[in-house]
């Protein structure tokens, strides 16, 4: 029996959730000014709402991978080699925007201690220090326009969706960046991109029996019980 990974459910899910997350926690912050300074202004005024939106924009960057993974494997049916090349370079683009989600989220943890002022300047003084993702900025937008390519040549996506796809490379990348017009821009196109083809990959997937319900419900608790437990140390 072969194994494939993501499985179906899993990577139709991702293709649903992943661009949905990431819509939602874009419009959440929209009416900020995307620049840094306003960003901390915001997360000081509007703690849960930015939080909110930062914490969206994360999960469906993280749950991405697997929807990048499942696209792959259909474009590399027929395009093995942009399948391969999309598929690498758009992964490492999100391991980047999740490297700056830390450092977001270390500069939301300094404003709420040390005051927007003193963020502001911490934030400004190491803004432009170099670290490995300086060097890999690139594949955050340059990823989305190989896979798109890759997905029109295979006809996995047609015109609109595959342009829809790369759309995701107009997103502004860096630490602290809020929504411009061309992140609704892409991060929508990603969804009408996306989120068909999930739906229609889980559509496909054989029914769950007995059993496989029966042993992911205690799976998941337990899951939920080990992820209350890793806040606490």
């Amino acid at each position: 029996m072969t194994c494939r990974f993501p499985n179906g459910w899993v990577g139709g899910a991702a293709l649903v959730l992943g661009p949905v997350l990431l819509l939602v926690g874009t419009l959440l912050r929209s009416p900020f000014h995307f620049f840094f300074p306003d960003q901390l202004q915001a997360v000081a005024e509007h703690p849960a709402l930015m939080q909110a939106a930062y914490t969206a924009f994360l999960a469906g960057n993280v749950v991405m991978w697997a929807a990048v993974a499942c696209l792959v494997q259909r474009i590399g049916r027929e395009r093995p080699r942009w399948a391969t090349w999309g598929g690498m370079l758009v992964t490492v683009g999100l391991f980047a925007r999740t490297f700056h989600a830390g450092v977001d989220h270390a500069a939301f943890s300094a404003t709420k201690h040390l005051g927007v002022e003193r963020a502001t300047e911490q934030v400004a003084q190491g803004y432009g220090d170099l670290h490995l993702f300086s060097f890999l900025s690139f594949t955050i937008m340059f990823g989305w326009y190989v896979l798109a390519i890759g997905a029109y040549r295979s006809r996995v996506l047609g015109p609109v969706r595959a342009t829809g796809l790369a759309a995701m490379g107009l997103l502004p990348l860096g630490v602290l960046k809020g929504t411009e017009v061309l992140s609704i821009v892409g991060t929508i196109g990603l969804c009408v991109a996306l989120v068909p083809l999930g739906i229609r990959v889980l559509l496909q997937q054989p029914k769950p029996t007995r059993r496989n319900v029966l042993v992911a419900v205690p799976v998941a608790v337990g899951l939920g019980a080990l992820a209350v437990l890793s806040t606490l140390g």
